[in-house]
């Protein structure tokens, strides 16, 4: 599969909350689960009539628009550098991580596993690290580059390569690794069965799992029982088993009569991703316009629930940084009808892309870009000819003023304002760059983590559940 611009994120999220998650102590439990480019406009909750979704629904509750820009994939040598749960929430909850984990695993040795989810709060781990071995190919270019060379390095350099997506696609229990490279095609089967087995085993304590689906972005599959079963092609079918693994899950907890204490929290960590097969067939989510009939009252951030957790958990938050999240609990419980979020930024990688504001008092909701990708065709939302969209110059263009749009009126952002069309134009974008700068003056610069020096691969840093020269190859009992 080949990536294109993945459109202005805006992802999905549910919370199901019961009218007893008003009590605030360590007895709550978290389910938490994020699904992989799951457009809006993919689910019957928000009027979809052509995909089967109903588990994406279940237990009604409030529904609200999240919003968060993509994140970098990190290489095994990249990692957090802090602990992903503080350590006021760990000793009362236990804390499981089932499906990816693209955060990294290594620093000095193969085996120090010093960015391992074990390392950041969680005490048991099932899941993928990296990627899959379908989405990892040698692009035409470098291909032309290495047959120019001799053909002795260009063999060498070649097999190499082509053992990348070997090495790199590997599935751990624990700090064990039990699969490699791990196979795709049931995966969300047996991380369903993981997940289920998880909240069986830890019922009768409180619990926090954060399952991280691996669908419905590249490479794109479905287990045998979902093949087919869609208008959408695998897309579609890989939706049907996402909705079918979430079912799961709720039934679960409605067995194990869990549902009145846990908080289950459904989002997708951005919008719609448009893909295509090498056989030059296209799939795509939707990232649609909210049906009527469906409210969606104020924008969130996927920001927000890490200080709703610790709210909930009875714990209390670190001092010594930004939380740009809010606690969502007074939102949800309809003790204020505003989120705290007057402004949110998106970003396009490392690069401020567009502010969004809601203004107190005002039923506007502002958006203002200050770059757009370079589409090809022209007006399209995907750029084929470079396959994927970049946010640096040459693949971008700049816009000053920004673009803007007021998405009470054109949720679909089609007709960007100008002076003339709206008389706020030039006081909106003033106070929304204020904004902006404030926000640019709070953020701390960090190390990039994606230098040239960090992505090259180290041997001493392989993860292998063999050895190196019997190339690293196990499969897990299925």
């Amino acid at each position: 599969m080949r990536s294109t611009w993945r459109p202005s994120p805006l992802p999905l999220l549910i919370l199901l909350v019961s009218s007893c998650v008003s009590v605030q102590s360590s007895k709550t439990n978290f389910v938490l689960m994020m699904v992989d480019d799951l457009g809006i406009g993919d689910l019957g909750c928000y009027g979809n009539t052509t995909l089967r979704t109903p588990d994406f629904g279940r237990g009604g509750g409030e529904a609200d628009s999240a919003h968060r820009g993509s994140e970098p994939l990190r290489s095994q040598q990249g990692g957090v550098s802090h602990r992903a749960i503080p350590d006021t929430i760990r000793p009362v909850q236990r804390h499981q991580n089932k499906g990816k984990w693209h955060l990294g695993l290594n620093c000095e040795s193969s085996e120090d596993h010093c960015h391992h989810p074990s390392n950041h709060g969680f005490d048991f781990f099932f899941a993928a690290f990296l990627h899959y071995r379908e989405v990892i190919t040698v692009s035409r270019g470098l291909l032309g580059i290495l047959l120019s060379l001799s053909a002795a390095v260009t063999c060498l350099t070649v097999g190499f390569i082509m053992m990348i997506p070997y090495l790199n696609c590997v599935l751990m229990r624990d700090h064990r690794v039990v699969e490699q490279p791990f196979t795709s095609e049931n995966l969300t089967q047996r991380m369903t069965h993981e997940a289920v087995d998880s909240l069986e085993r830890n019922s009768a304590t409180p619990f926090l799992l954060f399952y991280s689906f691996i669908q419905v972005h590249t490479a794109m599959f479905a287990s045998a029982a979902f093949r087919g079963t869609s208008r959408h092609g695998i897309y579609g079918d890989a939706v049907h088993e996402v909705d079918w693994s979430v079912g799961q899950i709720m039934q679960t907890l409605d067995r194990l009569n869990l549902r009145e204490n846990t908080l289950v929290y459904l989002t997708s960590d951005q919008g719609a991703h448009l893909e295509i097969s090498d056989g030059g067939e296209v799939h795509r989510g939707s990232n649609g316009i909210y049906k009527a009939g469906k409210e969606v009252d104020e924008p969130t951030s996927n920001m927000d629930l890490f200080p709703t957790v610790v709210k909930l958990s009875g714990a209390s938050g670190p001092e010594d940084r930004t939380i740009d999240g809010h606690d969502l609990m007074d939102l949800l419980q309809g003790r204020v009808d505003r989120s705290n979020h007057e402004f949110l930024f998106h970003y396009c990688n490392a690069y401020l892309n567009a502010v969004r504001w809601h203004p107190q008092n005002s039923s506007s909701v502002w958006k203002a870009f200050y770059f757009t990708p370079n589409f090809y065709p022209d007006n399209g939302t995907a750029c084929f000819n470079t396959l994927a969209c970049f946010c640096t110059p040459g693949f971008v263009t700049y816009h000053d003023p920004p673009l803007l749009f007021d998405l009470s009126r054109d949720q679909s952002e089609s007709t960007p304002l100008t002076p003339s069309t709206e008389h706020a134009f030039h006081s909106v974008l003033a106070a929304m760059e204020e904004a902006a700068e404030k926000h640019r003056g709070s953020v701390e610069p960090v190390e990039s983590q994606m230098s040239a020096l960090n992505l090259m691969w180290k041997p001493w840093l392989q993860p292998c559940c063999s050895t190196l020269s019997q190339l690293c190859q196990c499969q897990q009992d299925q």
